[in-house]
């Protein structure tokens, strides 16, 4: 007698267009002050008003868009004033996480810790997207770490405001050498379950980024 199929959940609409609408937004294919049009987006996504006003609901809780009554809704605007606002919270709570994390470390997020720094050995100083990246995978590594999903859906939420202003200014800028030495010590702290300094080299790590960005704005 065969093993019974395991029957696997598909993922609904109103994720699937909030992901692929986040990324649009993050990497600036639909830029700031964009407008979105429902009826374009439902045609090219393929999916239905209901999910696409839930991903957009989503998307307006996370400062990405902007729902007007009777004049749409568009993509916000990038502002200092708020850089600097959602920078002091990110710090706050990144810094936390990697604490948790940092005292919650299992073999197979110590395995992957150790792989990342690997990985930033190999990576070269003076390549910002490169840099971007590892900066990317190392957050989320974190988050996951710190087994605390109400934390992590939070953090996720504030780095892609994060990495939205990155690339708006990504042109304008060099990359910032530090954040790599920044790195090395956050996964030296990961890995050496070193809670305090973990906290203490990722608010360092996520106040210089904002001062990076706000500098080039």
């Amino acid at each position: 007698m065969s093993a019974p199929t395991r029957s696997v959940t598909p993922e609904p609409l109103s994720e699937r267009a909030y992901v692929a609408l986040r990324d649009r937004i993050v990497d600036l294919r639909l830029p700031p002050g964009a407008t979105l049009r429902e009826d374009e987006l439902m045609r090219e996504m393929g999916i239905g008003r209901t999910p696409l006003r839930e991903a957009l609901k989503r998307l307006a809780l996370e400062h990405l868009v902007e729902v007007r009554p009777r004049r749409g809704t568009s993509v916000t605007d990038v502002r200092a004033d708020d850089i600097a606002r959602f920078a002091e919270v990110r710090a706050q709570l990144e810094a936390h996480a990697a604490r948790l994390a940092a005292e919650r470390m299992d073999d197979e997020m110590r395995e992957e810790c150790e792989a990342l720094a690997a990985d930033l050995r190999a990576t070269d100083r003076d390549d910002a997207i490169a840099l971007m990246r590892v900066d990317e995978r190392l957050h989320s590594l974190v988050w996951r770490a710190a087994r605390n999903a109400y934390l992590e859906s939070t953090l996720e939420g504030y780095f892609a405001l994060s990495l939205r202003v990155r690339h708006v200014v990504l042109d304008r800028v060099a990359a910032r050498p530090q954040a790599a030495e920044e790195h090395e010590r956050l996964l030296a702290a990961l890995l050496a379950g070193d809670g305090r300094g973990a906290e203490t080299v990722m608010r360092e790590h996520v106040t210089g980024s904002a001062r990076h960005v706000l500098d080039a704005l």
